[in-house]
């Protein structure tokens, strides 16, 4: 987004000299305080009021500039006072816009948009078009930021046809600028890239070198979210080499941090993480905490990405005590989305959602529609690992409610994505199929390539289930082309699994695994020795004993996930049940090996911890872990010829006890299509299979029935 325009002042009784050095100190924080300081002492010692205003004013946007927003308040304040005091309105209407930038810059848009109204009314009584042009455009970007795209480019259209008729090609290419952002958020980025290029041909004309960086900052944003982060790089390394020319800091810092996050996106960190530091360098030096604060979030998400969740919940925690230190709204709550989205990684869905929540608090305080959208798609994404689909569901449907409105395509997109992957787990292929392919339809359409590939990949999983392995492989392939294309190593691995190429699936999972163990990410951990259990199995079958590994050591993972859910006793039992493949593909291996007893428990001791998690909660104190040899001696005490029971994928297992006997095994497989086994494993045919086994067993050895 374009700056936004600080009301300047006409210093009427200081020389051309003066002025001059106020500009060249603009960008030189505390120096240009210093000086102002002391040219507000000049007129306070001769009794000009009207001069000791426009200081006032002067020093309120050099606070600003610093990202000091309460001091440059506390100073725009008395300019305002002032200016009414000597009756003048054109000083308290450029007090009243200033004012609404440092609020904007607070967070607080709708104090914003009312002071900015306030200057705009005032221009209007005094007939200055140029401050009715920059009121016009401030109000642009407040309704921009609060997600009315259609208000702000209105607003931004009356900016700009002002700037034409007043011949200020300097504010109309201002104009075009916030026109690009605009339609860059709606997602239109060919017209974002026109307006840009507008801006940045109308920069070099009138030699506004200033404006020129802005507009290759921006086309470089623009160019990133297209996918093309070589012609974003070239950009933004050419915003960045005018910044230094002309000492502008702020431009430069701002450079590095867009650079930092193509890189981050490339997936070359060490350069990301370079850049990005430079930015925070820059921030620190200038004594501008609200970009300080930036940088520690860019930083945060870029360790994200590495997968190091503890150092981007350091960094995002960061800035989140500078959000609040500054009072900076709508920056505490991307604060608390990012810190929802890192221990959202690290398993901790209970500390995940009270950061969603808050989150979405403030979104809604400030009316900020684009983060109310995102809040309620993160909650939705937690509550779907959580087991919550009917209110996953209801999450997903307001996001995209959100971005239907506001115009958000990425937004709407990534909101068909989530109902998507959530009916999917319901076992509604085809609903999971309309709504990926409503997101494939939009990824493409906005130049998303990653969500483009995770939209065919998702394609694929819903294809397999139907039993269309044609149609699955196809869209995999896809999937493939894309990550490696955007050096999405991860992902790669999860589609080498899914094509059978179980060789390069393992290498994959196997970085996966390392790289989670050394930035403590345990779901990602327990996620990686599930998928390598999985390729173990179904490469061979004398890769079994390894596979029993894998799925032992996911399962205590997902058992040291659990305990973060503390006294939440149902999210522990949805957890549970989320998880419960894991248990499942355990017991299916051990049956595979022959080892019947060792299937058995750990068939009933998945099922036994929402008891085990009951006792806690009402004893206060830990229900004992048996272990081994003394899992199994539990099996003594159980009454003569009780079956207990368990499905899997493919079969129905009954487990017969039988006193002075050894556990006896009886398996029924769940015959047909893929499609027709989700039909066979609905409740009601499940039970009628289970019953006629179980009536077969009680023939067999006369036993009592056992359900947990």
């Amino acid at each position: 987004m374009e700056e936004k325009d600080p009301i300047s002042h006409d210093h009427g009784s200081a020389s051309s000299g003066d002025v001059k050095k106020v500009i060249d100190l603009y960008n030189r924080g505390e120096e240009a305080i210093e000086y102002l300081n002391l040219y507000l002492k000049k007129a306070k010692e001769v009794g000009d009021k009207h001069e000791e205003g426009n200081a006032y004013g002067s020093l309120g946007n050099a606070y600003g500039r610093l990202g000091d927003f309460k001091k440059a308040i506390e100073y725009h304040n008395l300019h305002l006072k002032i200016a009414k005091e000597v009756g003048d309105k054109h000083g308290e209407g450029g007090a009243y816009g200033n004012l609404g930038n440092a609020y904007f810059s607070l967070g607080d848009f709708k104090k914003a948009i009312e002071y900015h109204n306030l200057h705009l009314k005032i221009a209007k009584e005094v007939g200055d078009k140029h401050g009715e042009g920059k009121a016009y455009g401030n109000l642009g970007n407040a309704y921009h930021i609060l997600g009315d795209l259609k208000k702000a480019i209105e607003y931004h259209n009356l900016h700009l046809k002002i700037a034409k008729e007043v011949g200020d090609k300097h504010r109309e290419g201002k104009a075009y600028g916030n026109l690009g952002t605009a339609y860059h958020i709606l997602g239109d980025l060919k017209k974002a890239i026109e307006y840009h290029s507008l801006h940045l041909k109308i920069a070099k004309e009138v030699g506004d070198k200033h404006g020129e960086g802005n507009a290759y900052g921006n086309l470089g944003n623009a160019y990133h979210s297209l996918g093309d982060f070589k012609k974003a790089i070239e950009y933004h390394n050419l915003h960045l080499k005018i910044a230094k020319e002309v000492g502008d800091k702020h431009g430069e810092g701002n450079a590095y941090g867009n650079l930092g996050t193509a890189y981050d996106i490339l997936g070359d960190f060490k350069k990301a993480l370079e850049y990005l530091s430079l930015h925070l360098k820059i921030a620190k030096e200038l004594g501008d905490k609200h970009g300080e604060g930036k940088a520690y979030g860019n930083l945060g998400t870029a360790y994200f990405s590495l997968g190091d969740f503890k150092k981007a919940i350091e960094y995002h925690s960061l800035h989140l005590k500078i959000a609040k230190e500054v009072g900076d709204k709508h920056g505490e709550g991307v604060a608390h989305g990012n810190l929802g989205n890192a221990y959202f990684s690290l398993g901790d869905f209970k500390k995940a959602i009270e950061y969603h929540n808050l989150h979405l608090k403030i979104v809604k305080e400030v009316g900020d529609k684009h983060g109310e959208g995102g809040a309620y798609g993160n909650l939705g994404n937690a509550y779907r690992s959580l087991g919550y689909f009917k209110k996953a569901i209801e999450y997903h449907n307001l996001h995209l409610k959100i971005a239907k409105e506001v115009g958000d395509k990425r937004g709407e997109g990534n909101a068909y994505g989530n109902l998507g992957t959530v009916y999917e787990r319901l076992g509604d292929f085809k609903k999971a199929i309309e709504y990926h392919s409503l997101h494939l339809k939009i990824a493409k359409e906005v130049g998303d390539k990653h969500g483009e590939g995770v939209a065919h990949g998702n394609l694929g999983n819903a294809y397999f289930s139907l039993g269309d392995f044609k149609k699955a492989i196809e869209y995999h392939n896809l999937h493939l082309k894309i990550v490696k294309e955007v050096g999405d190593k991860h992902g790669e691995g999860g589609v080498y699994e899914r094509l059978g190429d179980f060789k390069k699936a393992i290498e994959y999972h196997s970085l996966h695994l390392k790289i989670a163990k050394e930035v403590g990410d345990k779901r990602g951990e327990g996620n990686a020795y599930g998928n390598l259990g999985n390729i173990c199995v179904f490469e061979s079958l004398g890769r079994l004993p390894k596979a029993v590994v894998y799925y032992q050591a996911s399962i205590n993972l997902y058992n040291f996930l659990r305990v973060l859910l503390k006294s939440k006793d149902e999210w522990k039992v949805h957890f549970r049940n989320q998880y419960q493949m894991a248990y499942t593909d355990l017991c299916r291996v051990l049956v595979e090996q022959g080892n019947i007893d060792q299937a058995l428990l750990a068939a009933e001791q998945g099922r036994a911890q929402a008891l085990t998690d009951l006792m806690e909660s009402s004893f206060c104190g830990e229900a004992s872990q048996h272990k081994g040899d003394e899992d199994l001696a539990v099996y003594e005490n159980v009454p003569s010829n009780t079956v207990f029971q368990a499905v899997d994928k493919a079969n129905v297992n009954l487990w017969v006890v039988s006193e002075g006997k050894q556990v006896q095994l009886r398996q029924s497989k769940l015959n047909g299509s893929v499609s027709e086994k989700k039909k066979l494993a609905s409740p009601s045919r499940r039970s009628c299979l289970v019953l006629a086994l179980m009536c077969d067993a009680r023939i067999h050895f006369g036993c009592f029935e056992h359900f947990v």
